[in-house]
């Protein structure tokens, strides 16, 4: 019985895909918001991106946090959604912060680059990394932690001098967030200042429950250097509980490297999300995801999509009281939809009590109204029919 059950569950990550699309996958259009930043002296405009499950429930999310929005928030969003409907990552909200002069947000000293001739480039504005840093942990994610529903689990990403920033945030305030990507930055800034920070701070960490995903594209040179002299000292000194991953992507250019960049940087933070085919049972899938509540620091629940599924399958193997155990514990875990409801009352339906099936099939039609759910015409069906069923029960039991 054992061997079935892991065929089983093998075939509800399968179909979980096909599942969770059902449930309406993908992000609503971006809000804009703007900020009067006391910190920066200006206005700042944020785009926040929730996904479309948001709308419609209570449930709380992770946030990414991320520079160049205007540029990126597209294709990132895509990505999350894929990953997500995928079993992959949770759904995640993002927050795009908008440039206004990014050298200057985004160095963390004065400094120069040089251009291809090898003469400095003035970069007049730089240096203001630690301000821009300020705005976000003061201001920035108060404000977004006070209008949206999050979980207390944030991700930082940035590309080119934002990868220099996320790195220097990391370096420097690594408890403002979990975890941080960082994309083909740049590396080198101020004589590898990066470097040089970095080994001062892996010599006195003993303990770092961070997570830490950097990647360079084709661009050899310093930036190169940097990359590998950055990596070895990783490679050197790893504290207890931190994690990190690297990669040089070379068929990527300096541009089209952030999207795989994202890929890949979410994958490594969420590593182990999606349970593995070795489960054998609904005590083996609370397990996972106790352990992945203890690794990501907030109650992480059996996906709504999987647990229905999963449910459905015990159903099929005759193990009714086990099924029973998935559906109410779906129940519990998201009162607030109505599908959990009608599948609950469809198992009772088919075991022969009606009078348990009735109450659940309305509380999905109740639901169902109340969030304009796709499947409500579906629900409303499941109901009339089960009190149609009870009455004539009734009435026969009356003419005896």
């Amino acid at each position: 019985m054992e061997k079935n059950m892991k065929r089983l569950f093998f075939f509800v990550l399968l179909n979980l895909t096909l599942a969770l699309t059902a449930f309406g996958q993908g992000y609503q259009p971006p809000t804009r918001l703007a900020i009067k930043s006391e910190t920066l002296g200006e206005e700042r405009v944020i785009l926040v991106q929730t996904p479309a499950s948001y709308a419609n429930g209570k449930q709380r999310y992770p946030v990414l946090y991320m520079t160049d929005g205007a540029t990126h928030l597209a294709h990132t969003a895509a990505t999350i959604e894929f990953l997500a409907r995928n079993g992959r990552i949770p759904e995640v909200i993002i927050v795009a912060i908008t440039n206004t002069d990014r050298t200057r947000d985004l160095t963390p000293t004065k400094a120069t680059l040089p251009n291809p001739a090898g003469q400095p480039i003035p970069l007049p504005t730089a240096g203001g990394a630690d301000k821009f840093l300020k705005f976000i942990e003061t201001e920035l994610i108060p404000s977004i932690e006070s209008d949206y529903r999050v979980e207390p689990y944030r991700v930082f990403s940035g590309h080119s001098f934002g990868g220099l920033f996320a790195l220097h945030a990391f370096l420097t305030r690594p408890e403002v967030f979990n975890a941080y990507i960082s994309v083909s930055s740049t590396m080198h800034w101020d004589n590898h200042l990066l470097s040089r920070k970095a080994e001062a701070f892996f010599k006195e960490r003993k303990e770092l429950n961070r997570t830490l995903y950097f990647t360079l594209a084709n661009e050899g040179g310093e930036a190169k250097v940097g990359y590998e002299r950055f990596k070895a000292i990783l490679s050197k000194n790893t504290p207890k509980g931190f994690s990190w991953g690297a990669a040089l992507m070379e068929d990527e250019d300096h541009g089209s490297v952030v999207m795989p960049s994202h890929y890949a940087g979410l994958r490594k933070v969420f590593e182990g999300w999606q349970p593995t085919g070795n489960v054998a049972g609904l005590p083996q899938i609370e397990a996972h995801y106790k352990k992945l509540s203890a690794k990501f620091g907030y109650t992480v629940l059996p996906p709504e999509a999987m647990m229905n599924l999963f449910g459905y399958q015990l159903v099929g193997l005759g193990k009714q009281e086990e099924a029973l155990a998935v559906f109410k514990l779906n129940v519990k875990n998201y009162p607030q939809s109505a599908n959990v409801y009608d599948s609950l009352a469809e198992f009772y339906e088919k075991t022969g009590k009606l009078d348990l099936a009735k109450p659940n099939y309305e509380k999905a039609v109740e639901l169902g109204t109340q969030t304009n759910d796709p499947n409500l015409p579906v629900y409303k069906i499941n109901f009339e029919r089960v009190s149609e069923a009870l009455k004539k029960s009734a009435e026969a039991k009356g003419n005896k």
